[in-house]
């Protein structure tokens, strides 16, 4: 029996729904909920009730999501298997988790990660976390629980159970090498890893990490990486890791990594004699390229020879093609050489500003010269032949300008020296109608047609955009980089290899379902889903007000990846 009832407390009048039934031969109140005042009672009945006091906001969507990848992945329990440590706060795991799904979301340094967690939904699934325990001295900690042997093991650990439980493809797989500068100083001793080199994005003063990685064409996973000395040359990096890729892919691939259908795809930066036939001991197949200068008797081949023949697919339109047998490398290998009118397009307006801005140079050096002899310049050391030659060498160090750009040094009637320059238009066209629009690859896969060779070659592009997404300042996974230890850089490798992962597992499932989005899209659609939790005011006998969480209003886009990922029966569950 069920009854409404009206109590006085200190000349008050209030109101309780409760429920009575027979207990022990007596009738007595099961359970009663607190209704308020009569004028509460109206107001919800109007749809009134009480305002909230406040409401927080957390990121919902893009941690929610990513943190279902890393459980999937079984992240922390690969971590914790191989670095245990006694049951006190968050495990070596549960660090290594936070600090990759950071950097699959919004790096922050180590110093700042509480700031950020605690406006996460992830606070819900790392009770243990707070503020002492996410200070930047707990994470190096539990980063030197983990040796640089130790980090590889988990690596391939997690990338073995993704593999075989995602039932990942194997039968295309890209490697390619890059590097990441630093700001760790000159003098710094305890640093080995960090080496000035050749660096990519033109810090060549600055010391930096090398970084490799082998992925497979579905979905851009990562399969095995290296983090390496920035000063080591990216062809004697390259048998290094290929040897040890070859142990781990074998048993990643149950002994089957020499099976016909598995490709590997790479640069000409890799290529060399050795290289080559370590490739072909370890039986593996291959598509490459090789320079154009180491092959001048193909490279000369007008670009509108008949001997090109048009690929037959809509995707290499403007794309021709023919192969040949040579022996190169030790052995006799099928090269194939195409032109695609697009690149010509985009190497001819290149070579056309690189022109341009040589001849301003030139100008400009010339200007200098005639101030010297006309006097109006008479302080410093005057120009030589040989220091002319230098300046004009460096002027024209983009490619093509010295075939194109005839510089010639005189001796003025007064003792002086001048430049004489002009572009060689007969040089030009042959540029235009040899080198430009063209590449010849190199591949073992004789079996293959052109075009199935080239759309192969065309798949590197996925690597160059796993480290575009890298680099990238803002959705960026692997700066800033704060570590000065070559033991922290390496789990700092790990972590941010780790969610690349994440990152790569969810965009897999969105394309699986249907949906075509670019990276960059779905992370920005899943990061604008925020959860808000109203709270309201304490009732009596309550500690805390009562909660109520909604998400942000959605867009059909927003809604669909919810779908996607299972997201709708988690929101709730934490509040009881």
């Amino acid at each position: 029996m069920e009854r409404l009832e009206a109590k006085q407390i200190n000349g008050q009048t209030y109101y309780y729904y409760s429920k009575w039934s027979w207990v022990d031969g007596k009738c007595r109140r099961v359970w009663q909920k607190y209704l308020g005042k009569l004028e509460n009672i109206i107001k919800a009945v109007e749809g009134g009730g009480p305002t909230p006091v406040c409401a927080e906001v957390f990121q919902w969507g893009l941690p929610t999501v990513l943190w279902k990848e890393c459980q999937q992945a079984k992240v922390v329990h690969a971590v914790d298997s191989l670095s245990p440590k006694r049951d006190q706060g968050l495990s070596t795991g549960a660090y290594i988790a936070i600090a990759a799904l950071n950097r699959a979301i919004c790096p922050h340094s180590k110093r700042s990660m509480w700031e950020w967690f605690s406006q996460t939904a992830l606070m819900r699934y790392f009770p243990g976390a707070t503020k002492t325990a996410l200070t930047s001295q707990r994470f190096w900690d539990h980063m030197d629980r983990i040796s640089t042997e130790t980090a590889l093991i988990i690596w391939q650990n997690i990338i073995k159970y993704v593999v075989k439980s995602e039932e990942i493809d194997l039968s295309s797989l890209m490697y390619d090498g890059t590097n990441f500068y630093t700001f760790i100083d000159t003098f710094n001793v305890r640093c080995e890893i960090a080496k000035r080199g050749k660096n990519k994005q033109g810090r060549d003063s600055l010391r930096q990490v090398n970084y490799a990685l082998f992925c497979c064409a579905d979905g851009q996973m990562p399969l095995f990486y290296d983090v390496y000395e920035g000063n080591r040359n990216d062809a004697k990096q390259f048998p290094l890791i290929l040897q040890r890729f070859h142990d781990f892919y074998k048993d990643l691939s149950d002994g089957q990594c020499a099976a016909p259908e598995t490709t590997l795809v790479f640069d000409k930066g890799n290529n060399s004699a050795s290289n080559f036939a370590l490739l072909d001991s370890l039986q593996l197949k291959y598509v490459g390229s090789v320079k154009l200068d180491e092959h001048k008797e193909l490279t000369q081949i007008s670009n509108n020879d008949p001997l090109f023949v048009a690929c037959q697919s809509e995707e290499l339109e403007g794309t021709k093609a023919f192969r040949v047998t040579k022996q190169l490398y030790g052995q006799e290998r099928v090269l194939v050489v195409t032109y695609n009118q697009n690149l010509f397009h985009t190497q001819w307006l290149t070579l056309q500003n690189d022109i341009e801005k040589a001849l301003d140079k030139l100008a400009a050096l010339q200007q200098r010269l005639d101030d010297r002899i006309n006097g109006i310049v008479t302080r410093g050391r005057a120009p030589t032949k040989e220091s002319l030659e230098s300046q004009c060498k460096d002027i024209l160090s983009r490619q093509h300008l010295k075939r194109v750009i005839c510089v010639t040094i005189k001796k003025t009637s007064n003792g002086g020296l001048c430049i004489e320059y002009g572009i060689n238009a007969a040089k030009l066209n042959e540029v235009a109608d040899t080198y430009l629009g063209k590449n010849i690859l190199i591949t073992s896969r004789a079996d293959w047609d052109n075009v199935k060779i080239i759309h192969a070659y065309r798949s590197q592009f996925m690597i160059e955009e796993i480290f575009k997404q890298m680099k990238d300042r803002n959705t960026g996974s692997w700066w800033p980089l704060f570590h000065w230890t070559d033991s922290k850089i390496r789990v700092h490798g790990l972590y941010c290899t780790i969610a690349l992962l994440l990152r790569t597992l969810a965009i897999r499932r969105v394309k699986m379902a249907g949906l075509q989005l670019s990276m960059k899209r779905m992370l920005s659609e899943l990061d604008g889903i925020r959860e808000v939790i109203n709270i309201y005011p304490r009732k009596r006998g309550q500690k805390v007000g009562n909660k109520q969480a909604v998400l942000t209003k959605q867009s059909e886009l927003q809604q669909k990846l919810i779908s996607i990922f299972g997201l709708q029966d988690g929101l709730n569950a934490f509040l009881g």
